[in-house]
C-alpha cells in the first residue's frame, strides 16, 4: 500500500506546484491517516478502488491523435527544372527562388510559383477547399499542393518547398496541436468544494470530540472515487456509442467540449456542400437549343475525368438529349477541347478559347455578367451557349443545422477559400451571418482564434482544413470522404460521409456529459450525507471505506447509462428508418 500512497503524494505535490488542485488530496489525506492510526484495512480498500479509476482515466487519455503520416506522404517530391534547354528530375528539396520548372497534367505544384509559359486548370481543393478547378494564366500565381488538371506550363518559383503553402500547412498543424489551452477535468471543477467540505465536516468532529479518529473517519467516507470514476465511466461508454453509429471521439476531454460548445464553424466544400458541381444554367445564344448545346459538349467531354466534363455529361444523361461521337477530339493549349461533332466544329472551353479562335459573338452577350465558373461552347465559329456550374448543399445539410440549433448551438461560422459571391449565397440558405470567405488554412487558423463563443467546434473534410481541425476546441473531420490528415487533425472522427452525423455526436455528447454530472452529484450528495454519519464516531472506518464501494457501484451504473441511447437519439433513428 506504501507504494501506491507515494506515487498519490507527488501527483499532488505536481498539482499543487502547478496550481491545479485535483481529487487526489483527499484519498492521499485518507490513506495517510489509515496508515497513521493503524486502520490498514480501511487504507486497502481506498488503494483498490482508487488505482482502478485512474486506470479507467488513463485508457480513456490514451486514444490520442497520430502523426500527420498520411500529409507528409502526399507533399510533393519531385519537379521537373530547366536548366538551359535540357529539363532535368530533381527533388524538391534543391528548388531555390527564381527556378524554372516544368509542369505537366496530372501533376502536384511542387513550390509557390508564377505562370510564365502556357495556361492550366488546378484542382486547389486540398488548399482552399474550392471544388471548382482554377485556372491560371501567366502572370497569375499558383499554390504549391494544387494539382495540374491540363496542359503543360513553364513557372517560375518564388519559394523554395520548405517555405512553400503545403509545408506551411503542416506547420500549422503541428504548431496548432502543441499550441492548445490545458483542459480541467470535469471531476476536478467539483474537487475544490468537495475537499473544503470534507476537511471541514472532519476537523470540526475531531475538534468536538478530541478524537483523531473521527477525523479518519470522516475522509474514509468522503474519499473521491465516486468523482474520480463517474466522469471516465461516463465518456469511455459515450464514445463507445459514438462509436456504434460511426463517430469515433479519440479523448473523454474532446467529449467534454463537443458537448460544451458554444460555437460551431464549417468548411463549405465537400462538407456543407457535396464537393461536386453540377451545372446550374445553359444559357443558349444564336438560335441554339440548350439540348443541342449539352449533347454537342457532352460529346467532347465523356472522354474526359475532368470534374466539370463529368457534370456537363452527368446533366446532358439527365435531360435525355442525345450524345453523338465526336471525331477528331484535340486540346486546344489549355483553354479547352476541339471536334468535329455531326459534321460540325464545336469548341469547349474557357472565354479566353473564343478570341483566339475568332468565334462570333452575339450583340446580346455580355462576358461580364459570367461570375461564376463557366464553359463556353461554340459551333460552327459562333458562341452556342454558356454552361455555368455550382456546388449545392448536401441533402441533410439544413436539417442538420436546425438539430444543431435545436440542441442549443447558436453561434455559427462559414469559412471557405470560396469567393465572397458564393460563400454569402450558401450562408444566406442556411441562415449563418458569420462568413469568411477566400480564406488560406492560416486564415481559417486565424478565423477560428478570433472567436469569442467557446468552446468552439470546427467541421471539415480537407487537408486545407487539418490546421484548424487541430487548433479548435474541437475538430470534427468527416473522414470517410475526407483526408487522412483531416481525420489524424480532429478530436472526432465521422467516418460515414453524412453530415447529419455531425448533429448526432454533439448529441450523443451532451447526454454524455449529462449523465457525467449526475453521476458526480449523486456521488457527492451521497458522500457529504455518510460524512455527517461517520462524524458521530459510531462506525469504524473500515466500514466507511466499504460502504464508499457501495456509493462507487451506484454511480458506476447511472453512468454506464451511457453506453445506451438516449430517447432523443432513439427517435431520430426511427425517423431515419421511417423515412
Amino acid at each position: 500500500m506504501v507504494g501506491n500512497v507515494i506515487p498519490l503524494i507527488w501527483d499532488m505535490i505536481q498539482d499543487l506546484r502547478g496550481g491545479t488542485y485535483g481529487v487526489d488530496i483527499l484519498a492521499a489525506s485518507a490513506i495517510i491517516g489509515s496508515l497513521l492510526l493503524h486502520e490498514y484495512w480501511a487504507g486497502i480498500v481506498i488503494v483498490l478502488m482508487l488505482t482502478g479509476g485512474e486506470a479507467l482515466e488513463d485508457y480513456a487519455q490514451r486514444r490520442a491523435k497520430k502523426e500527420l503520416t498520411a500529409l507528409l506522404e502526399y507533399a510533393p517530391t519531385k519537379a521537373h527544372l530547366l536548366r538551359g534547354r535540357k529539363t532535368v528530375d530533381v527533388h524538391v528539396r534543391e528548388l531555390r527562388t527564381g527556378d524554372k520548372i516544368i509542369i505537366r497534367p496530372g501533376e502536384v505544384v511542387p513550390v509557390d510559383a508564377v505562370v510564365l509559359e502556357g495556361s492550366a486548370s488546378f484542382d486547389e481543393a486540398s488548399l482552399t477547399g474550392e471544388s471548382l478547378p482554377v485556372v491560371k494564366t501567366v502572370g497569375e500565381q499558383i499554390l504549391s499542393g494544387s494539382i495540374n488538371l491540363d496542359g503543360v506550363i513553364t513557372v517560375r518559383s518564388l519559394h523554395s518547398a520548405a517555405d512553400s503553402q503545403f509545408q506551411q500547412i503542416i506547420k500549422l498543424v503541428r504548431s496548432a496541436q502543441s499550441s492548445k489551452a490545458p483542459f480541467v477535468r470535469l471531476a476536478d471543477r467539483y474537487s475544490i468544494p468537495f475537499t473544503l467540505i470534507a476537511f471541514g465536516i472532519g476537523i470540526a468532529a475531531w475538534a468536538m470530540s478530541g478524537e483523531s479518529i473521527r477525523f479518519l473517519e470522516v475522509l474514509v467516507v468522503a474519499t473521491p472515487c465516486p468523482l474520480i470514476l463517474a466522469a471516465p465511466i461516463a465518456f469511455i461508454s459515450g464514445m463507445s456509442q459514438s462509436a456504434k453509429r460511426g463517430i469515433i471521439v479519440k479523448t473523454g476531454g474532446a467529449l467534454e467540449q463537443l458537448a460544451t460548445a458554444q460555437t460551431m464553424a464549417f468548411d463549405k466544400t465537400g462538407t456543407l456542400t457535396q464537393g461536386k458541381p453540377t451545372v446550374e444554367t445553359v444559357k443558349v445564344y444564336n438560335d441554339f437549343t440548350v439540348e443541342q448545346v449539352l449533347g454537342l459538349s457532352a460529346a467532347l467531354e465523356k472522354n474526359s475525368n475532368h470534374v466539370l466534363a463529368n457534370a456537363i455529361v452527368e446533366k446532358a444523361s439527365s435531360m435525355h438529349s442525345k450524345i453523338p461521337k465526336a471525331k477528331k477530339v484535340s486540346e486546344l493549349s489549355g483553354n479547352g477541347l476541339s471536334a468535329h461533332v455531326q459534321g460540325k466544329q464545336v469548341l469547349v472551353g474557357r472565354f479566353g478559347m473564343l478570341a483566339s479562335n475568332n468565334i462570333s459573338l452575339p450583340k446580346n452577350f455580355n462576358p461580364d455578367s459570367v461570375q461564376q465558373t463557366a464553359a463556353f461552347v461554340a459551333i460552327d465559329g459562333v458562341l452556342a451557349g454558356v454552361i455555368t456550374f455550382i456546388d449545392n448543399l448536401r441533402p441533410d445539410t439544413k436539417h442538420t443545422l436546425s438539430q444543431l440549433r435545436h440542441l442549443g448551438i447558436r453561434n455559427f461560422l462559414l469559412v471557405t477559400g470560396d469567393n465572397k459571391a458564393t460563400a454569402q449565397a450558401i450562408a444566406k440558405q442556411l441562415s449563418i451571418k458569420d462568413v469568411r470567405s477566400e480564406a488560406l488554412p492560416v486564415d481559417k487558423l486565424k478565423a477560428v482564434e478570433s472567436l469569442d463563443q467557446r468552446p468552439v467546434a470546427f467541421v471539415g473534410d480537407g487537408v486545407n482544413d487539418a490546421p484548424v481541425l487541430a487548433a479548435a476546441d474541437v475538430g470534427i473531420a468527416l473522414g470517410a470522404r475526407g483526408s487522412t490528415a483531416a481525420s489524424e487533425s480532429a478530436d472526432v472522427v465521422i467516418l460515414q460521409d453524412n453530415i447529419a452525423q455531425v448533429a448526432t455526436s454533439v448529441s450523443v455528447a451532451k447526454r454524455t456529459f449529462y449523465i457525467a454530472k449526475q453521476s458526480i452529484w449523486i456521488g457527492i450528495v451521497i458522500s457529504v450525507g455518510l460524512m455527517f454519519i461517520f462524524a458521530t464516531g459510531r462506525f469504524k472506518p473500515v466500514y466507511g471505506a466499504i460502504i464508499q464501494e457501495v456509493v462507487d457501484v451506484i454511480v458506476i451504473f447511472n453512468a454506464l447509462r451511457a453506453l445506451s441511447p438516449g430517447r432523443e437519439l432513439k427517435a431520430t433513428t426511427a425517423q431515419k428508418v421511417t423515412g
